[in-house]
């Protein structure tokens, strides 16, 4: 059981993202020198020949230009790919504690769903870099962030659903306050992304940092739950897979002897 329950804070997003955010604070230094540094100076921190400036809209401290050079890129795709096998597990673990505690559920079922489409976006986000295949980023973008956020969403009503305790009630309160800035985040994010702004645009890769770390303290949230997974939560999975085999089964021995007692009451007439 304690190894079920230091999965969500185990996972490699979480390490991951600081460990590749590093390159963050390097933009931001360079944001200030821009603005309080010769100019000359600023121009020479850039990497390339010639006076070129670095303070341009291609330099925003977003989570994605993180992982577009070496070999930062390599460690995107390593802890994207990595992360998005932590997404489905904990998505797993998540929809078979639910079946166990409170049976077949659809809102269940979606949050599963998007846990793993979310998952798969992931994976496109860190293996199609923005400076190399933008559009299939953009797309991978596109199909994570909402269904992170709608994820979040879910969750945060099935704990409500579950909720009989005063601790798991205000468990709930902490991911809806959660949700909430998630919400918040991602909008701002958005709006702000699409502005041809120097200063909005920093605002939008502020956002976006802001959503990511949220969502992954929301993931180590489930450690309240976790710890009390066991082997019969996974038979009850187990068991909910084959239901509806053992369902048909059980409808194919019904009608077969049902019309072998039609057979028979005829040959008795």
């Amino acid at each position: 059981r304690a190894a079920w329950r230091l999965a969500p804070v185990t996972s490699s997003p979480q390490a991951g993202l600081w460990a590749g955010g590093r390159r963050v604070p390097g933009s931001s230094s360079a944001l200030l020198a821009c603005r309080f540094s010769p100019g000359r100076n600023y121009n020479q921190s850039c990497g390339v020949d010639g006076p070129v400036s670095c303070c341009t809209l291609d330099h925003i401290p977003l989570v994605s230009k993180c992982g577009t050079l070496p070999p930062e890129s390599c460690f995107f795709s390593l802890i994207c790919s990595l992360g998005s096998f932590m997404v489905i597990l904990v998505g797993l673990l998540r929809y078979a504690h639910l079946l166990e505690r409170l049976g077949p559920s659809l809102l269940n079922t979606l949050g599963l769903a998007t846990g793993w489409v979310c998952a798969a976006g992931l994976t496109m986000v860190g293996n199609f870099q923005v400076d190399h295949a933008k559009v299939l980023h953009y797309i991978g973008a596109g199909v994570a962030f909402p269904t992170s956020m709608l994820f979040l969403l879910l969750q945060s009503i099935l704990t409500y659903r579950m909720a009989k305790t005063r601790g798991q009630y205000w468990t709930g309160h902490l991911r809806s306050i959660l949700t909430t800035v998630a919400f918040l985040t991602l909008v701002f994010s958005g709006v702000f992304f699409i502005q041809e702004s120097f200063v909005l645009q920093h605002v939008a890769a502020l956002c976006e940092w802001m959503f990511i770390i949220d969502v992954l303290v929301f993931y180590g949230t489930f450690t309240f739950e976790f710890g009390a997974i066991s082997t019969d939560t996974f038979l009850v999975l187990l068991k909910a897979s084959r239901a509806p085999k053992s369902y048909k089964g059980e409808s194919g021995v019904s009608s077969t002897a049902h019309i072998h007692s039609h057979v028979e009451g005829l040959a008795m007439a």
